[in-house]
């Protein structure tokens, strides 16, 4: 099953997200076979949000998550408040809180941790800068994000651990990685975790300016997993490109 997972960042309200949350639901209408979907609003649409995918099989995710269950933590949310709110996957270690609100690997370990504790699915993003990259580190980079987001990980049977690799440099810039790079990625992240996780347990995702133009190139390959989108998500004209890339993916792969 393909994993579509919508990032919707700081771009939309409330009553944008609900209107787009609407409209998300509509770019599945009619079809049997679909992906698994997730949308990551702001939190302050977590409610409303929620209202509009109860009934739906979407999925609701979270772009952050605390890693404790109440406390004085001014202006932070635990996985206890998101529960409420029927969340079942949240984003952790993105890219943009490492470099604007100086989240560390250590701070992303806590959080993983935290969300398996409490029944979330975390979805870790890892990638390399252009700079790492162009140094030729960016498997060194990625392999030291992903031993450190895992230490001391220990998965129960029910357990899901998600991995996004979106590398830096393509984030928002509207370049995506190639898909060979992409590739090579993936099955390195899937060695690095053999010993935490088993393949059942486990997807690994692609982000970094993911289109409709895109999304079918990286979809049709058995070593990506899903998307994860992040600026296309709020053009409901390219998401549907995205969806409709997956959905025809997922009934490729099942004949």
């Amino acid at each position: 099953m393909k994993t579509i997972i919508a990032n919707w960042k700081m771009n939309v309200g409330v009553r944008e997200s609900v209107a787009l949350a609407r409209a998300t639901l509509l770019t599945l209408r009619g079809r049997k076979q679909v992906p698994e979907l997730v949308i990551c609003p702001p939190f302050v649409a977590l409610c409303e949000v929620h209202k509009v995918v109860a009934r739906s099989g979407v999925s609701l995710g979270a772009q952050d998550v605390f890693w404790k269950d109440s406390g004085a933590f001014t202006g932070e949310i635990s996985g206890r408040m998101l529960a409420e709110f029927g969340t079942t996957h949240v984003l952790i270690g993105h890219s943009e809180r490492r470099a604007h609100l100086g989240e560390t690997d250590a701070m992303v370990n806590l959080k993983v941790l935290y969300a398996l504790e409490v029944g979330l699915i975390p979805v870790v993003c890892v990638g390399e800068t252009r700079a790492q990259k162009e140094a030729g580190d960016a498997h060194k980079v990625v392999r030291d994000q992903l031993v450190c987001a895992c230490a001391s990980v220990r998965l129960r049977s029910r357990d899901r651990l998600y991995v996004a690799y979106e590398p830096i440099w393509a984030i928002g810039a509207g370049e995506a990685c190639t898909l060979g790079d992409a590739l090579e990625m993936h099955t390195m992240i899937r060695s690095v975790l053999s010993k935490l996780c088993s393949a059942d347990q486990l997807k690994v995702l692609y982000g970094g300016s993911v289109d409709g133009e895109n999304a079918h190139g990286f979809l049709r390959e058995r070593e990506v997993d899903g998307v994860l989108v992040g600026g296309a998500s709020v053009k409901i004209n390219q998401f549907k490109g995205v969806v409709e890339a997956a959905c025809e993916v997922v009934v490729a792969q099942a004949s």
